[in-house]
């Protein structure tokens, strides 16, 4: 990829322990994005290593080309109880670079041999590649994906999330993963405040989630730490001027104020109700196909 530097990192450990969140174990194959999301929370993990993550975030990225195998040893210990675990809670599993490393592919399958149920998000297409592992891993212990759609305005999808496929390439990609079975749910998120926040906005994700057969749709409001604030306030800028002074007060910290919070919480409950869940075939784990309202 023009522009990226990748920087092959053999990691110690993959597992990581994650603690207020409600999955109790974490795995990121890859430090940096090449995705370049204005509002990603993740930036600021760059600076850990003392990397620039607002210039360097899509630029610099580190690949943990031996996560396979070192996850493979840790699965195998008999302390290993089997819990849930969560992939690409930092950086997306399937940024372009794993089409040649092929580590997410890996992982899935040395969850699958050691019967550990996973969830997975992604902003990628590239996630249908694994159907058949995810499907494995489904039937053997339980596997979930979330897609990413902050919106379905290409225009605006294409400014905020730069090098991501087309919103209508994403969903195309959770009707393939709901045909074969796996529960897939769209995450509407970030919302960003007066930019894709609208009722318009929010029902047309909410409609067209339901529509290609997601289980769930889940949402947040964009939060921004520091890092990913001077990333972001550089979008405005650059798109939105006449914002702001609207985000200025409102981000005095890190998350929205209770009533923009509110509001869009209004919206989102507003169109899951005026689309309601589907009854669907997954795959539950050691038993055949079923229909369930998720």
């Amino acid at each position: 990829m023009r522009g990226v530097e990748v920087i092959e990192a053999p990691a110690k450990s993959v597992l990581n322990r994650v603690a207020g969140m409600p999955f109790p174990w974490s795995i990121n194959p890859y430090r940096g994005c090449y995705h370049q999301c204005v509002f990603c929370y993740a930036r600021r993990t760059h600076t850990f290593l003392d990397e620039d993550g607002v210039n360097r975030w899509g630029s610099r990225i580190y690949v943990k080309t031996n996560a396979p195998a070192v996850l493979r040893t840790e699965l195998a210990k008999r302390s290993w109880r089997h819990e849930n675990v969560a992939i690409g809670t930092v950086t997306d599993p399937y940024q372009p670079l794993e089409g040649r490393y092929r580590l997410t592919r890996g992982i899935l399958e040395a969850l699958r041999d050691y019967d550990t149920p996973a969830s997975l998000i992604t902003r990628s297409p590239l996630v249908i590649r694994d159907i058949d592992v995810l499907a494995q891993l489904a039937r053997v212990a339980g596997a979930s994906v979330s897609v990413s759609i902050a919106t379905l305005d290409e225009r605006i999808a294409r400014q905020i999330e730069p090098t991501v496929a087309p919103p209508k390439k994403r969903l195309q990609a959770v009707a393939r993963l709901a045909q074969a079975g796996i529960k897939v749910h769209v995450a509407l998120a970030p919302i960003l405040p007066h930019i894709t926040d609208s009722e318009e906005h929010v029902e047309a994700v909410v409609r067209a989630a339901r529509e290609a057969g997601a289980h769930a749709v889940w949402h947040n409001t964009l939060h921004l730490h520091e890092v990913t604030r001077e990333a972001f306030f550089g979008y405005l800028r650059a798109n939105h001027p006449e914002l702001i002074a609207h985000y200025a007060s409102y981000y005095r910290g890190k998350y929205a104020p209770r009533e923009v919070h509110d509001a869009i919480e209004s919206r989102v409950t507003g169109a899951l109700l005026r689309f309601p869940k589907q009854a669907s075939a997954i795959i539950h784990p050691s038993g055949p196909l079923q229909l369930s309202l998720i």
